[in-house]
Formats: structure tokens, C-alpha cells, sequence
């Protein structure tokens, strides 16, 4: 499906919270009428039906994924099955119908659970602004094989993790944030995967009163992190009133919880 250039000019006039879902439905109701390119006509229309349809529209949470399925050559960690079972987990806990019984008014989108997945550090679906960001990582560790010097790892580093000393890498991990680049670049394969795993962001949102996600030391297998989610949604469910984000209720204390209960 092509996009016709005038039209993500247009796109950005949509308001943010429905931008993203307008740009599905768009290219989808495109395809629907058998159209090969998407106009600025198309663009003008489904925005004010989803405005006007938003209540049908919402089922009581948000979960995106990054680029990464696309086939993304920057992904640490593949995250499609983790995906699956956090969908089947968040429709399992009905949030729907909890928040149509906290709530007197209309449901609108900035009310649903936000969970987002990024294969990598560039984190392009924004785990940082979102109730639960999940960010794919690899941590790499030094083998035995003889380094060569080349330093191509220290050149892929973009954060300054990797030096050379007495002929072998040595890894800053206060500063790696795991994205696997030194290890695709190794030749010899002096720098190999240690672990797989994923980083857990936490209480991230936008708004009037934005605020960045605080991140869970260490990282997570796919079972800890549904473990993580599942209790998050606990946390939401008992000390939500009348619908807030979960970012105004999880407090530092309700943090450190987690924190000490998956000490690293």
C-alpha cells in the first residue's frame, strides 16, 4: 500500500491519542476499497469516526509492538510470543468492564492499561511514556578467544560501554544498555551473548503532568515479566477509584516492592 506524500502531513493534524490507531484503520479501509494509494481524502474521514465511535473502539487496554516483526536489523531480543501471551493475559483480566464500573462518564482511549514492547533499545514504540514498557535486550560477555583489535565493537558502542585493554574488550555494563551491536560485529568472537532477557519499565506516561517510566534493575525472562504485568494490573485494579493512569497511583513504595521481590 502506498501513501500519497501529501498525506502524512496530514496525519499530523489527527490528534496524538488516536494517531496511531488512525493510521491502521486508514491503510486498512484503503486496502478494503481496493485502493493502491491512501489519499488525504481517507485521512479526513476515519479520524472523525473513530472521535465519534470512540467508546466501541475501546476495549480497556493498549498493546503495540515495535518495528521489530517487520524484520528490524536492530532487534536484542525477539519478542513476538511474548507479545501473544501478555494480549491473552490483559484480555483475561477484563479491564473493560472494570473501568466501565470506575468510571460515570464515557470511556475514552487515555483511560486503557498501556503495555508497549520494543525489541531493542531504540525503543521506538515509547516504553518510556507507557503504564508497562518492555524493552528486548542481549548482554554480551567476553570469551576466551583471542581479540584481533579492531575495535569494531568500541565503534558500534554509541554508548561509550566497550574500551580495548591487554589485548581483549572490557564491558562498562553501568552503561550498556544491551542492545547486542558489539556482539553482531565481533569477528572473532571474543564478544558473545551472556543472556537474553528483557528491561521492565514502570509508571511512564504522558499529559498534563508527564512522567518518564523508572526502570527495574537487571533483566527479565518472558515468564518473570508476565509475572510483572499480571502484578501491575493487581496494584491498578486495588487502588484505582475512578479510572486514573496507572503512572498516578503506582507510588515509590509499590516500586520497591517489585524491586526487592526480583532483587538482581
Amino acid at each position: 500500500m502506498k501513501w500519497a506524500p501529501d498525506v502524512e502531513t496530514s496525519m499530523k493534524k489527527v490528534p496524538f491519542v488516536i494517531r496511531k490507531r488512525a493510521h491502521s484503520r486508514v491503510g486498512e479501509k484503503a486496502r478494503q476499497a481496493g485502493k493502491e494509494i491512501v489519499s488525504t481524502e481517507d485521512v479526513k474521514v476515519t479520524p472523525g469516526r473513530l472521535v465519534s465511535k470512540m467508546g466501541s473502539e475501546i476495549k480497556g487496554y493498549q498493546l503495540e509492538i515495535c518495528f521489530g516483526p517487520s524484520g528490524c536489523p536492530n532487534r536484542a531480543n525477539i519478542s513476538d510470543h511474548l507479545f501473544q501471551k501478555i494480549e491473552t493475559l490483559l484480555k483475561g483480566e477484563k479491564l473493560l468492564s472494570f473501568l466501565k464500573k470506575k468510571l460515570k462518564g464515557d470511556l475514552k482511549f487515555h483511560h486503557e492499561f498501556r503495555v508497549t514492547l520494543a525489541d531493542c533499545p531504540n525503543a521506538c514504540s515509547q516504553p518510556q511514556i507507557k503504564d508497562i514498557g518492555i524493552i528486548g535486550a542481549t548482554l554480551p560477555e567476553v570469551t576466551e578467544e583471542d581479540c584481533s583489535q579492531c575495535e569494531a565493537c568500541v565503534s558500534a558502542c554509541q554508548e561509550d560501554a566497550i574500551h580495548l585493554e591487554n589485548r581483549s574488550a572490557v564491558i562498562d555494563f553501568n552503561k550498556c544498555l544491551g542492545c547486542g551491536k558489539c556482539i553482531r560485529v565481533c569477528p572473532t568472537g571474543t564478544l558473545a551473548a551472556e543472556c537474553k532477557g528483557y528491561r521492565v519499565q514502570l509508571g511512564g506516561k504522558l499529559g498534563r503532568h508527564p512522567k518518564l517510566a523508572n526502570e527495574l534493575p537487571g533483566l527479565y525472562s518472558q515468564e518473570e515479566v508476565l509475572e510483572i504485568v499480571k502484578g501491575c494490573i493487581g496494584v491498578y485494579k486495588k487502588k484505582n477509584t475512578h479510572g486514573q493512569r496507572f503512572a498516578e497511583i503506582f507510588t515509590h513504595t509499590d516500586f520497591e516492592k517489585l524491586k526487592n521481590r526480583y532483587r538482581r
